[in-house]
């Protein structure tokens, strides 16, 4: 698709999300939340996980796609980046604005740029395209290297064998996460984790290693290396960066996600 350069600065729209606070305890327990974590799961004294924010927004980079801008079977969610302007209300209506902010040419495959903004927050996805690439564009930033040093963190997240089937009541109810089927024919040999419950996921022991709150996150990165399946168990190694920690995740030795950095607000 030689034109995918033409859709930098493409304008997708701007849209107006409800939810209750049911949906940000649903979601809190998607990601691994506890009955015990009461500030993340009961409503009298909760705190919004700003992750929540990416279902709220995850029509953005679905409008893309159902546009023409690349094939909807092939390409893949290649990364995340999160930034929080504001804590999130336990319920409310957001606006949300979206738009393609880049695109680069890799040659065989593009990456598309989705930035979605509104008051509390900007969140960027980048969707990598088979096939679109080859236009003479940008090849964009290259990406960032794992520290040589050993770990400052090492620990163990659990997934649940039920966490897809649940996280998909957030919003994201691609076949492929749930159907034996749809994931066959997504080449996978069974249903998978959503990648950003896995990248969310993460970040909960991350804040505690650091005596943070999970809902004080300012700022979130990762890359999805290979998928993660419900019931696996992450191997999480993190170095401390200033007041940030870069981070990366494996199961069995392969590495699922890459690249990760996060960052938690002390005053938040």
């Amino acid at each position: 698709m030689s034109g995918a350069g033409d859709w930098k600065g493409r304008d997708l729209g701007t849209r107006t999300v409800a939810y209750e606070d049911r949906d940000a305890i649903l979601y809190a327990l998607a990601v691994g939340a506890k009955a015990t974590d009461l500030d993340l799961v009961f409503e009298e004294r909760m705190r919004v996980l700003p992750t929540f924010a990416l279902t709220l927004a995850q029509w953005a980079p679905d409008a893309l796609g159902s546009a023409g801008a690349f094939d909807v079977t092939t390409a893949v969610h290649g990364s995340q980046r999160l930034r929080v302007r504001e804590p999130l209300p336990v319920s409310g209506e957001l606006e949300l604005s979206a738009r393609v902010s880049e695109v680069w040419d890799k040659g065989r495959a593009a990456i598309f740029e989705v930035a979605v903004e509104c008051a509390y927050f900007e969140a960027v996805w980048s969707l990598f395209a088979p096939g679109c690439g080859g236009f003479g564009g940008d090849r964009g930033p290259s990406s960032g290297k794992r520290p040589e040093s050993a770990p400052d963190l090492k620990l163990a997240v659990p997934t649940s064998p039920d966490q897809a089937a649940l996280y998909r009541l957030l919003g994201d109810r691609h076949h492929m996460h749930i159907d034996p089927e749809a994931a066959k024919a997504a080449g996978m040999p069974r249903p998978f984790m959503h990648g950003l419950c896995t990248l969310a996921a993460v970040t909960l022991p991350l804040a505690r290693e650091l005596g943070a709150d999970p809902a004080a996150l300012a700022e979130l990165d990762g890359r999805f290396a290979s998928p993660v399946f419900p019931g696996d168990e992450l191997d999480v190694a993190a170095w401390k960066d200033g007041d940030a920690l870069l981070f990366e995740a494996a199961v069995g030795g392969t590495t699922v996600l890459s690249g990760g950095r996060a960052r938690f607000s002390p005053s938040a």
